[in-house]
């Protein structure tokens, strides 16, 4: 019998913090990636879904972490933390090498079995945002949206903001959600949506979707 996502969630345990791929962990168990801008909010995501305040690190400066950070769901799976990119502040050098990095996961990663690409509800789709999601489109592999920090919107704001990004987006991803890890929205829907992905046990090919 699965247990119900929140379950889930709740045996979530650090894994390994990865600076090249090297590191990464072995394969084998179904993986969820998480990817964004530096500061939308990736780190804090991991943290509500897993109901926990500081088992994902929120550095106070954008740009702060530099690894891929693996968290373990008692075996049902993982959910995968990548560098955040486009913080202007970082030298051209080590963001390249994050570039690399995120890179060399997501193009490689035989147990990738969905992706949560995190965009800021306030400036969703900029040229960077656009340009990650163009590149992660002919790989075929499952995209759940989450608008970040709707709580920073008024309610009408917010509803607008998630129908222009399904607008644009829809045919391309499984689904967009209005998201904050202060208020709680979107939670439970994300868990579930996660959930689905680890749990269906065929990381390497059933989870991947033909290009739109």
């Amino acid at each position: 019998m699965q247990p119900a996502p929140d379950k889930l969630f709740s045996r979530a345990e650090f894994v390994a913090s990865a600076g090249t791929p090297r590191e990464f962990p072995v394969e084998g168990i179904a993986e969820v990636a998480f990817v964004g801008r530096s500061n939308v909010g990736k780190s804090a995501a991991i943290n509500a879904l897993v109901g926990r305040r500081r088992l994902a690190f929120v550095a106070k400066t954008p740009g702060r972490t530099q690894t891929v950070n693996f968290y373990d769901l008692a075996g049902a799976g993982r959910l995968v933390d990548l560098p955040g990119y486009g913080y202007a502040r970082v030298p051209k050098s080590v963001q390249a090498g994050w570039d690399g990095l995120v890179g060399g996961y997501l193009s490689a990663r035989n147990s990738l079995a969905g992706i949560v690409v995190l965009l800021d509800s306030r400036h969703p789709l900029t040229p960077q945002d656009q340009r990650l999601l163009g590149w992660l489109r002919p790989f075929g592999i499952r995209q759940l949206i989450l608008l970040t920090k709707s709580d920073k919107l008024s309610r009408s704001e917010a509803n607008t903001r998630l129908k222009e990004t399904q607008s644009k987006l829809s045919p391309y991803v499984d689904a967009v959600v209005l998201f904050s890890s202060i208020n709680g929205a979107g939670i439970e829907q994300v868990r579930e949506h996660v959930a689905n992905w680890l749990l269906a046990g065929d990381a390497a090919a059933g989870n991947k979707r033909p290009p739109a």
